[in-house]
């Protein structure tokens, strides 16, 4: 995914093409995906069918990442809850109708008849305390992560963003393979030590020195500049983790 929003980043939000270390360190995330996909058990088992749902996540997730950036880029938000309150409006209709479908109501009920509980007071307090306690603790990691994620959004281009979030998926997976007995093969991790290795070398791709209005707006974002009239031919690149010589 970073590959491809690295591509509509320069198409619809105004930054320069990847430059060829970039597109090299994107490809080496790409070899390493394909080479942990290869060993997956269901991959292996069922062939390409199997990564159905991935592909459209795949294409889902791009539009995201784009849209997302387009809105910090775009819309003037007087303060970071702007964009957080709007993606949950947004995402109130599908968790309502999936929560229809997967019989969370019915099963809502059932609950509450079985405790006595004829409010919600009543059933909150019917429940287990570790239950609340877990509630409570997924509301508050949600919302951090509502806020927290859309502060980093404003603050780096879109394919630095996915390139944040598919490096954090892949520590989750080295924390599985400490934690749980099912996890990749010896082949598999080393593709995933590929993917990191590979975020390491990518450099951010500066906005385009064309004068426009909306690449105007996201260099004073990347540089915290209130200044209308700033020289876009200051933009910098983000430097990368390792510092290697340009192509």
């Amino acid at each position: 995914s970073p590959l491809v929003v690295s591509f509509l980043d320069a198409i619809f939000l105004g930054r320069e093409l990847p430059s060829k270390r970039s597109v090299g360190a994107l490809a080496m995330i790409v070899v390493g995906a394909m080479g942990y996909a290869r060993t997956d058990e269901k991959f292996i088992n069922q062939g390409a069918s199997a990564y159905f749902w991935p592909f459209l996540y795949l294409i889902m997730i791009t539009f995201e990442m784009v849209y997302g950036k387009k809105i910090v880029s775009d819309v003037n938000f007087k303060t970071l809850s702007g964009p957080v309150q709007y993606t949950n409006m947004l995402g109130w209709l599908p968790m309502l109708f999936f929560a229809s479908m997967g019989g969370e109501f019915h099963s809502l009920e059932t609950t509450a008849q079985e405790n006595g509980a004829t409010s919600s007071i009543e059933y909150l307090a019917a429940l287990p305390s570790h239950v609340v306690a877990l509630v409570v603790l997924g509301c508050l990691v949600g919302t951090g992560i509502g806020y927290s994620g859309w502060w980093c959004r404003d603050k780096v281009s879109a394919t630095s963003f996915t390139l944040i979030g598919v490096l954090n998926k892949c520590l989750t997976v080295f924390m599985n393979v400490l934690i749980w007995d099912q996890h990749a093969t010896p082949i598999g991790i080393a593709s995933l030590f590929l993917c990191l290795i590979g975020g390491t070398f990518y450099r951010q791709a500066p906005m385009r020195k064309n004068g426009d209005v909306m690449g105007k707006a996201q260099v004073q974002k990347d540089k915290g500049s209130s200044d209308p009239n700033i020289d876009i031919e200051k933009d910098v690149e983000m430097k990368p983790l390792v510092d290697t010589d340009e192509d």
